[in-house]
């Protein structure tokens, strides 16, 4: 610590109350604050940089001349605050020629501060390390709950909910694993996949021993079904009519999709998509399911798309 670094932090002092001022009416001088102005910046902090710090912190570094400097997370913490991008960035555009420094006053009780000045610094380093926020990394993997096998090569979407913010929506690789970052203890989000039920996921992270989990997944067997029979060989057609008819309720609405720009959407009836499925001639061939949504145990609306390739 050096006396021009004590001259960059009285500067930043000024920063900070200058920046408190413009969402709340307080002190320009920060060494006037108490109380509710302290409220004010712990929460001006909290919201604008997820910055936090206690009351017994700002008395001790904020409103004391005693020559001491706070540790660089926190200088990074109130130059962010103030505009920059950490506290080097601060001094770089900080001149200090006009700063002078009150001197410090004499100890007179040296045993008594030997005793007291680690507590403190203890005390502060403890409680700023359980307040702030640290970020951590989860792994979540997805296997097959019927062959307790990963789920490998197959859409998988995942829509994240946050409390304060929209839906982050991501998609697993294709070892059917994806991760998240996250200073929350808790994280919830919906899994969705054409061929596996849709479900939401809730887990307390911060209270787990391992970073990384797998997930069962139920298979969605009417949508499976629905895409085996577009690929495969069929040699008795009544059955195979009889099997599709008790997967769709009688009023499904059936959407077929187009990836060309210039035909869109086409909608079938249950009939009519019966029919398409199962006409040798004019059936419609590797199919590839988008969505489906069930009304009791069958489907009253897919979506779908017609591919060139086979496969999940």
């Amino acid at each position: 610590m050096s006396e021009q670094d004590l001259k960059y932090f009285e500067l930043l002092k000024q920063e900070v109350a200058k920046t408190l001022q413009k969402s709340y009416s307080v002190n320009p001088d920060i060494k006037n604050w108490k109380g509710q102005d302290i409220t004010f910046l712990q929460d001006d902090l909290s919201d604008k940089v997820n910055g936090r710090i206690s009351e017994k912190w700002f008395y001790t570094h904020m409103k004391s001349d005693g020559g001491k400097l706070p540790r660089i997370d926190m200088l990074n913490i109130f130059s962010e605050y103030t505009g920059f991008q950490n506290w080097n960035d601060f001094k770089s555009n900080h001149t200090i020629e006009h700063i002078k420094l009150k001197p410090a006053g004499k100890k007179k009780n040296r045993s008594f501060l030997k005793i007291i000045v680690p507590v403190i610094i203890i005390t502060i380093t403890v409680t700023a390390y359980l307040m702030y926020p640290r970020t951590h990394t989860y792994t979540f993997c997805f296997v097959d709950a019927n062959l307790k096998a990963p789920i490998k090569n197959s859409p998988i979407w995942i829509v994240v909910l946050n409390n304060d913010e929209s839906p982050l929506i991501t998609q697993c690789d294709s070892s059917g694993c994806f991760s998240l970052q996250t200073k929350h203890e808790q994280i919830q989000f919906v899994v969705r996949s054409p061929y596996y039920k849709t479900d939401t996921i809730t887990r307390i992270v911060h209270n787990k021993a391992l970073n990384e989990e797998q997930i069962q997944l139920k298979t969605n067997d009417y949508a499976l079904m629905i895409h085996l029979y577009s690929t495969s060989k069929v040699t008795n057609w009544r059955k195979r009519r009889k099997q599709l008819g008790s997967m769709l309720t009688d009023d499904a609405r059936i959407y077929q999709l187009y990836e060309d720009g210039v035909t869109g959407m086409e909608l079938y009836n249950k009939s009519e998509f019966i029919d398409k499925l199962t006409t040798p001639t004019k059936g419609l061939k590797n199919i590839e399911i988008i969505e489906t949504i069930y009304t009791g145990d069958k489907i009253s609306i897919l979506r779908f798309k017609q591919t060139a390739d086979h496969g999940v």
